[in-house]
C-alpha cells in the first residue's frame, strides 16, 4: 500500500502553490515576483530583497548527508513544529484522530486541537526504568480509534527515554495501511538509540523529525526537517507556505553544519553526555529530590518533596527551569536542561539544601 493513501483523498493531486521561485528560469534581470530593485538600507549583504528558494538544495544536501537519507525523502520547515502541524492538516480527515503519549510534548495535541481533530492519549507507564511507552494500547488505540497519526518521542521530552527501534518497527507494521508512526527525535544527538531513519526504506508510514534547535544550537533559525516517504513529502511541500526557509537562516544554517562546526558540536553533546551523568548523580543524592530519571536527552526530570521550594530556590539562584507540575502524572516534578558545567554547578548550590544548611 502506498503511503498517499494516509494522505487527505482531496490533497493526493492538490498542487499547491507555484511561487515565483519554483519555476525553472533563468536570466539576469528578474522581474517575475514584483520584488524591489533596491536592497533594503537595513540589509548589508543585499540577499533579502529577492525570495529564498523554498527548500534550498545546498541545505538540503547537507541535511541529508548529516540525517542519512535521500533528499527526496527530506522537507525543510519552520521548526518542527511546522511539520507536525502539516502532518495533522494533510493526512487527518474528519472522524480520524491523533495519537499521543502524555505527557510528552504538546504541539502533537495542540496541532490535533487547532485542526478539530480527536486526540487520543495513551499515557506512559512510570516503571522502574523510568517512563516507557504502551505499545500494545498504542497500537489498540491508533485502530480502535482509526488514527491516521501516531506521534512517538524519542528521546522523551520531559521525560528523557528514548524507544527502541524494535518497538518502533512493530508498531509501524501492525499500523502499515492505517496510520503514520511518526517518531519526534528533536534530542536524537544526545541519545545512545540509533535513529529511526533507517526503517523508512522497508516501512513507509514510518516519518521522522529532527531539528537543528538543540545539540546544533540554533533555535532561533527555526530549521526543522522531516523524513519520511519521498511521495508524502512531495504531497507535503505543496501542502506548505511558498517560503518557508529565510534566507539569512538557511545561511545561518548552513554554516552550522560545516565540517568545522560540525566537529564542536559532536564536542559539545560529548560534554552535555558527561555532565548529564554528573547532575544526575548530584541531583540524586540530595535529600529534597524523590526521584531522578534517566534521560538520553540533554536535560533530567526530577521530582521533589517539595517541587514549589526546589523552583523558588533555583530562580533565586537566577537559574530557570521547566516546571512540569501542570503535567499529566508529573505534579512534583521539574525539567532541568543541562547546561554548561558552571551552569550546573549554580543548579547543585541552589538545591543542595544541605550544603546552605551548614552555610
Amino acid at each position: 500500500m502506498s503511503v498517499l493513501e494516509l494522505v487527505r483523498a482531496d490533497l493526493r493531486g492538490f498542487a499547491g502553490y507555484s511561487s515565483a521561485r519554483s519555476a525553472t528560469v533563468t536570466g539576469d534581470v528578474w522581474l517575475n515576483a514584483n520584488e524591489s530593485p533596491w536592497a533594503s538600507p537595513g540589509d548589508a549583504s543585499g540577499s533579502s530583497r529577492r525570495y529564498p528558494e523554498p527548500q534550498p538544495l545546498a541545505l538540503r544536501e547537507k541535511l541529508a548527508a548529516l540525517y542519512g537519507c535521500d533528499v527526496a525523502q527530506l522537507l525543510i520547515g519552520r521548526g518542527s513544529d511546522e511539520a507536525i502541524d502539516l502532518l495533522v492538516r494533510a493526512l487527518c480527515e474528519p472522524g480520524d484522530a491523533v495519537v499521543t503519549t502524555p505527557p510528552v510534548f504538546g504541539m502533537y495535541a495542540v496541532c490535533a486541537r487547532l485542526q478539530n481533530v480527536p486526540l487520543v492519549e495513551v499515557p506512559l507507564v512510570d516503571g522502574e526504568a523510568g517512563f516507557a511507552p504502551d505499545f500494545d494500547a498504542i497500537g489498540r488505540a491508533a485502530l480502535d480509534h482509526r488514527a491516521k497519526l501516531v506521534f512517538l518521542c524519542s528521546p522523551s521530552n520531559p521525560t528523557g527515554a528514548a524507544i527502541a527501534l524494535a518497538d518502533v518497527e512493530a508498531l509501524a507494521r501492525r499500523l502499515a495501511g492505517r496510520a503514520l508512526v511518526v517518531v519526534d527525535e528533536a534530542y536524537g544527538e544526545f541519545s545512545d538509540v540509533p535513529s529511526a531513519v533507517g526503517l523508512l526504506d522497508e516501512l513507509s508510514n514510518v516519518a521522522v523529525l529532527r531539528t537543528l534547535s538543540k545539540a546544533h544550537a540554533l533555535a532561533a533559525a527555526r530549521i526543522g526537517t522531516l523524513i519520511a516517504d519521498p511521495a508524502l513529502i512531495a504531497v507535503l511541500r505543496r501542502c506548505q507556505a511558498p517560503y518557508p526557509v529565510p534566507t539569512p537562516c538557511a545561511e545561518l544554517a548552513l554554516a552550522g553544519l560545516s565540517d568545522a562546526a560540525l566537529a564542536q558540536t559532536r564536542q559539545r553533546v560529548e560534554t552535555v553526555k558527561s555532565e548529564r551523568v554528573r547532575l544526575q548523580s548530584a541531583l540524586a543524592a540530595m535529600r529534597g529530590v524523590v526521584r531522578v530519571y534517566p534521560s538520553q536527552g540533554n536535560y533530567l526530570l526530577a521530582r521533589f518533596a517539595d517541587a514549589e521550594a526546589a523552583f523558588r530556590a533555583l530562580l533565586a539562584a537566577g537559574v530557570v527551569v521547566r516546571d512540569q507540575r501542570g503535567a499529566p502524572q508529573l505534579g512534583d516534578a521539574l525539567r532541568i536542561t543541562i547546561g554548561s558545567p558552571e551552569q550546573n554547578d549554580r543548579v547543585i548550590a541552589a538545591l543542595d539544601t544541605d550544603k546552605a544548611a551548614a552555610a
